[in-house]
This record gives structure tokens, C-alpha cells and sequence, in this order.
């Protein structure tokens, strides 16, 4: 009989909920028919205004949960499908917070095993993954593309429109600080419009992110926070293989940023591509790059049979 070429494992989701001070953060658990407990596991922390169904995270978790692992996706507080009030508001310490609270969770489920859990993170999620895993025990990190403070100059960007920006975000910080409700702009713009992120690649950014839940709209207050985030600082501290992923011609997370983080950390490792910030989660270079970031969460997880 001609040989049957094997199929792809099946992936099976499930939901739940973590209680993180009184809200509702809602996750998703992808695992494969074949699963057996208990199983390595990765968390994966999605980027700025992001959600868990995003064509890119979606792809992510799968892609990692037919490696042989546990996926685990969530929504931060007041984004996707979890509660929290105001909507659409980036906070770095709340998020932080967050990551902290649904790792502890995932460490007390007995069908995982809490000395192998890895953490993913992109963008911002890149640079919280770094932060977090520089103070808990983890297996793993793979930080695509991570935040580690804003670039001196943003392509696509004037002074003008960057001071538009800004005056955005403290305005919308006094309005929180009043208790009315945010001052919304897009997350993802044109060159020369009012957004966090602009670009000639807007279009298919937005495109790219469309999902049931993602809003191309955050409250800008969040800038002032992340302007004083610097979570590359800490990578020396993170015991856990690292395993940084950049895209060489990005203009959101440059490479004066990040590509140093991988020589800082005690055990890291550098892998660059050639194309931008958001042409990474495009679907011929996401499988590219899941595949590498799979292969090394297999190895440094152990897990031997895909």
C-alpha cells in the first residue's frame, strides 16, 4: 500500500476565565486530540490594543499547540472578550499584572506541567514577556519584535503629528483623572493621520488584524506610561533560554531597541527577518517564523515528538 502522508493533529480549544481582581480575564486553551497530561505549556501575551482572535495569535497557538504543547491565549483587562472599565485603555502595570495572574492559574492546573511553561509575547506583549519572565520561573521566552521603549524618530512620523500624539495622551489622562470617558484614537493609521502606530503598511495592518473583537481605537494614555518602559533593562536577570525574534526593517520596534537583548540575556538567542513590523504577521512570513520559534520551544521544553 502507497505510504499515507501523516495529517495535521487536530487542535481543540476550550475557555475559561481568571478572576484578576474582580474582573473577568477570559482565555483560550488550544491543545491536540493526541494531548496527554500533563503537558509543556506556552502563554502567549498579545502586542498593543491586540485581542486573542487575531488572525496572527490565533495562527501562533495552533501552530505551537501541533508542536506538542499547550497554547494558552487571553485578553488583557477592558480588551476582546474580558471585562474591565473603561474599554480599549493600555496600561503596562495592569497588564503586567495580568500575565502574573493567569501564569500563577496556569501553574495549579493539574493537566499542565508548572516546570515546563514558556512565555510568547509580541510588541508590547514582547517586552511585558521580558519583564515578567525576569522575576517568575519559566521554561522559555520568546519575545517577537518586544517593546523596549519608543524609537528616537518614528518613520512615517513628523515632530508635528508625534506632538499631536502626545497632547492626545495627556488629554486623555486628564480625562481619566476626572473619571470621564477616554479620548479615543486609532491604534493604526496612515502616514500623516492621528493614530499610536502609522505607516505606508496601515492598510494592511488593519486588514491583518480584523478579527471579532479587535478595535483599531485605544485611549492614548497608555503612551505616557510605555515612554518610561524600559523592560530590556532586565534581561540580564532572566534565567530561561530567550529566544528574540526581529524584523529587520521595522520601524515600530526598531533595532537600536532590541536587537542587543538577546546578547544581554544569559542564555539568548538572535533570529532576524527580513520585512517590517507588521509584515511579519503576514501569512507566508508567520509560518516561517513559527516554525523557528516552535522548533526552540520544543527544544528547550523537551518535548520531543511533534
Amino acid at each position: 500500500m502507497p505510504d499515507v502522508p501523516d495529517r495535521e493533529p487536530t487542535v481543540t480549544t476550550s475557555s475559561f476565565q481568571v478572576d484578576v481582581d474582580g474582573d473577568a480575564v477570559t482565555a483560550t486553551r488550544y491543545r491536540t486530540g493526541a494531548a496527554t497530561a500533563p503537558q509543556p505549556t506556552v502563554l502567549l501575551c498579545t502586542g498593543f490594543g491586540g485581542t486573542q482572535d487575531t488572525p496572527a495569535v490565533v495562527a501562533a497557538a495552533q501552530r505551537f499547540a501541533t508542536a506538542g504543547m499547550t497554547a494558552v491565549t487571553f485578553d488583557y483587562r477592558t480588551f476582546g472578550v474580558s471585562s474591565g472599565q473603561p474599554r480599549q485603555v493600555v496600561s503596562v502595570k495592569r497588564q503586567l499584572h495580568d500575565i502574573r495572574t493567569v501564569l500563577r492559574r496556569l501553574r495549579l492546573d493539574p493537566a499542565l506541567d508548572a516546570d515546563r511553561i514558556a512565555l510568547w509575547g509580541t510588541s508590547l506583549g514582547g517586552g511585558h514577556v521580558l519583564a515578567v519572565a525576569a522575576s517568575e520561573p519559566v521554561a522559555a521566552v520568546v519575545a517577537q519584535m518586544p517593546f523596549n521603549g519608543f524609537p528616537r524618530r518614528v518613520e512615517g512620523r513628523s515632530l508635528a503629528g508625534s506632538f499631536a500624539v502626545l497632547g492626545a495622551a495627556f488629554r486623555d489622562a486628564a480625562r481619566g483623572a476626572l473619571g470621564r470617558p477616554p479620548l479615543y484614537i486609532p491604534a493604526v493609521g496612515a502616514v500623516g493621520e492621528l493614530a499610536v502606530m502609522v505607516g505606508d503598511e496601515a492598510g494592511d495592518a488593519v486588514a491583518g488584524l480584523a478579527s471579532a473583537t479587535w478595535r483599531n481605537e485605544v485611549a492614548p494614555r497608555g503612551i505616557l506610561e510605555m515612554m518610561r518602559y524600559r523592560p530590556g533593562r532586565l534581561v540580564s536577570r532572566i534565567e530561561a533560554p530567550l529566544l528574540v525574534t526581529v524584523a529587520d526593517r521595522d520601524a515600530e520596534t526598531v533595532g537600536e531597541t532590541t536587537r542587543h537583548l538577546a546578547d544581554e540575556a544569559p542564555d539568548g538567542r538572535l533570529l532576524g527577518y527580513d520585512t517590517t513590523h507588521f509584515g511579519i504577521y503576514r501569512p507566508d512570513m508567520r509560518e516561517r517564523v513559527l516554525a523557528d520559534q516552535a522548533q526552540f520551544l520544543r527544544e528547550r521544553l523537551g518535548i520531543r515528538t511533534a
